[in-house]
C-alpha cells in the first residue's frame, strides 16, 4: 500500500500568498498553510527550521504549476517531506540489479524502482502500462532516485503541453559518409580554423565566468546555473552556458555522452550519480601552432577545461560514446532546437528548485563526509 500519509497535488497556493517575509509569515496569527487539489490544506511547522525553505520552495513550484509530493504528520497536517516530481513520459523499463530501471523522457539521470520497496509490484505494472500507452506520469522519486510513486497524469487547460508521443529516436552517431563530408569541407581552410580557436588562458577564463554564474543552493536566485545539483538537468545547463558564450563572442559546440555512466560527486548526498547519458559544451581550444583540440567546460563535474577523453574517463563508463553537436541542438536524440531559450529556462528552474529543496533537508553541498 502505498504511504497513506503522502499527497501528491497538481495546484499549489500559499494562504496566505507570500507577499513579507517567510519567517513573518509563520510568526504571524493564523501562521503559513498550503492550499493543494480538492481545497486540502496542509500547515508549516512554525519550530520546524525546514518550514521557511519548504515554503519558498512551495512558492516556487506555484509560479512554475508544477506538481508537489508531501508527506504529512497525520496528527498536526504539518509537512514532514517535500519531493518534487517529473511530469514526464516513460520511455523505457529494464531489469536491473535491484529491480527495475526507467528511463523518462527529458532526464538523464537513472531512475530505479527497488525490488525491496514494499510497493514494488504495484509501481512496477504502473510503469509498464505508462510506458505501453504513452501515457503521461506524475513519477516521484528520493534524492537516491529510487522511485516511490507512479500515477497518471492527464495535464489541464493551464498546463503545458507534452510533446508528440511517440517520437523517433536518431541514431546517437552520424552516418560515416557524412562525417567524411564533414572533414573534406573542413580541410581546405583548416588553418583558419585555427585562428578562431581560444586559447588555453581564454578557455580557463570562460570556464570560470560560466562557473561564477553557480548557484547558492539555499536561495538559487534566477538566472544562476545548478551545477551543485548534478543529478539532473544538464541538457538545460548546457544550452545556458553556450547562450552565455556566445553572447561572449565565442562559438561553442556541444559533446554528448551516452552509457552506463556512474560519477562520484561531493554535491549528492550518495556521494555518487548515475547517469544514461550527459551533455556539456565544448570549445576549440589552441595547442600550438596549427594544431587545436576541443575542450569541455563543465563545472559540475571540473574546475577547468578538459580534454574530451578526460570528461569521458571521469564518468565510469570505457565503453561510452561521445557525439558532438551543434550548439543550437537543446536535446540531441530528437534534433530538438530552443532557439529562444523558453525551454533552457524552465529546465533550469525546475532544478534550481530540486537544489534549493535537497539544501533545507541535507544541508548545503558539497558535503564534507562525500571521500
Amino acid at each position: 500500500m502505498l504511504n497513506p500519509n503522502a499527497i501528491i497535488s497538481t495546484h499549489v497556493r500559499l494562504v496566505p500568498p507570500l507577499d513579507r517575509p517567510v519567517a513573518e509569515a509563520l510568526r504571524a496569527e493564523g501562521g503559513l498553510s498550503v492550499e493543494l487539489d480538492e481545497g486540502r490544506r496542509v500547515r508549516f511547522d512554525p519550530a520546524d527550521p525546514r518550514s521557511p525553505g519548504f515554503a519558498q520552495v512551495l512558492d516556487g513550484l506555484s509560479e512554475l504549476k508544477r506538481p508537489v509530493y508531501l508527506e504529512v504528520d497525520p496528527a498536526t497536517d504539518a509537512i514532514e517531506r517535500l519531493l518534487i516530481p517529473h511530469v514526464t513520459r516513460i520511455v523505457d523499463v529494464g531489469t536491473s540489479e535491484g529491480g527495475l530501471s526507467v528511463e523518462l523522457e527529458y532526464s538523464h539521470a537513472r531512475h530505479e524502482l527497488k525490488r525491496d520497496n514494499p510497493d514494488f509490484a504495484e509501481l512496477a505494472d504502473r510503469a509498464r502500462a505508462a510506458l505501453e500507452r504513452g501515457q503521461t506520469v506524475i513519477l516521484t522519486e528520493d534524492d537516491a532516485h529510487d522511485i516511490i510513486d507512479i500515477r497518471g497524469y492527464t495535464p489541464g487547460p493551464d498546463d503545458a503541453p507534452l510533446p508528440p508521443w511517440p517520437r523517433e529516436r536518431l541514431p546517437l552517431e552520424f552516418p560515416w559518409w557524412k562525417r567524411l563530408l564533414d572533414w573534406i569541407w573542413r580541410w581546405p581552410i583548416w588553418p583558419w580554423w585555427w585562428f578562431r580557436c581560444v586559447s588555453k588562458g581564454t578557455a580557463q577564463q570562460i570556464f570560470d565566468a560560466m562557473g561564477a554564474t553557480t548557484c547558492p543552493p539555499l536561495t538559487v536566485p534566477a538566472p544562476c546555473i545548478p551545477f551543485l545539483y548534478p543529478d539532473d538537468g544538464c541538457w538545460g545547463r548546457a544550452h545556458e552556458m553556450c547562450r552565455l558564450m556566445i553572447n561572449m563572442g565565442r562559438k561553442p559546440r556541444k559533446v554528448w555522452i551516452q552509457g552506463s555512466l556512474h560519477v562520484s560527486t561531493k554535491n549528492n548526498p550518495n556521494c555518487a550519480v548515475n547517469w544514461g547519458w550527459h551533455v556539456a559544451p565544448t570549445l576549440c581550444v589552441r595547442r600550438g601552432w596549427f594544431r587545436r583540440q576541443q575542450m569541455v567546460i563543465d563545472p559540475s563535474l571540473f574546475t577547468t577545461p578538459v580534454s574530451q577523453a578526460t570528461w569521458k574517463g571521469v564518468q565510469g563508463d570505457p565503453n561510452a560514446t561521445l557525439t558532438p553537436s551543434d550548439a543550437s541542438i537543446f536535446y540531441l536524440w530528437w534534433n530538438e532546437t530552443d532557439p529562444t531559450y523558453v525551454k533552457t529556462n524552465a529546465v533550469l528552474a525546475t532544478y534550481r528548485l530540486q537544489l534549493q529543496n535537497r539544501a533545507i533537508q541535507f544541508g548545503a553541498p558539497p558535503y564534507a563526509y562525500c571521500p
